[in-house]
């Protein structure tokens, strides 16, 4: 495996990007039981749209460590060229910070740790679900 260092930022968002993905399938499919795509797709949206990762990033910045707050700052930093339109400049490089963690987390074999901020990042264990699915049921 090529050291962490040398493995770009974009890439780095780009395997975060997965990442969590699977984290938001996994918890929707396994903790809340959604079994039709169209539920899935409507609830997953919920968790990984730049807003949803930018107030996530909010619960979680107080409780990086130094080292993750400076790979959040790197992804957040990056320079981005194309924002989509649904989303604020600055929700979507914090989104990007947030990705680019989650595939530094992964790459460096910190899945539990990974898994925790997933779960502090969208309130999943203070309550059954997110705020925001509340409101929507299936």
């Amino acid at each position: 495996m090529k050291e962490l260092s040398e493995i770009t930022t974009p890439a780095l968002a780009y395997l975060g990007d997965s990442v969590l993905e699977v984290c938001v399938r996994t918890y929707l499919v396994s903790e809340l039981g959604l079994s039709t795509s169209a539920h899935l797709n409507r609830h997953a949206l919920k968790f990984v749209c730049a807003a949803a990762q930018s107030q996530a990033m909010d619960l979680l910045e107080p409780i990086l460590t130094e080292e993750e707050a400076a790979v959040f700052k790197r992804g957040r930093n990056m320079g981005h060229g194309n924002v989509p339109k649904n989303a604020s400049v600055k929700d979507y490089r914090r989104a990007t910070g947030m990705e680019v963690l989650f595939g530094y987390l992964s790459l460096t074999g910190q899945d539990e740790r990974l898994h925790t901020l997933f779960r502090i990042g969208y309130g999943l264990d203070a309550v059954t679900e997110p705020a925001s699915l509340e409101s929507n049921p299936q």
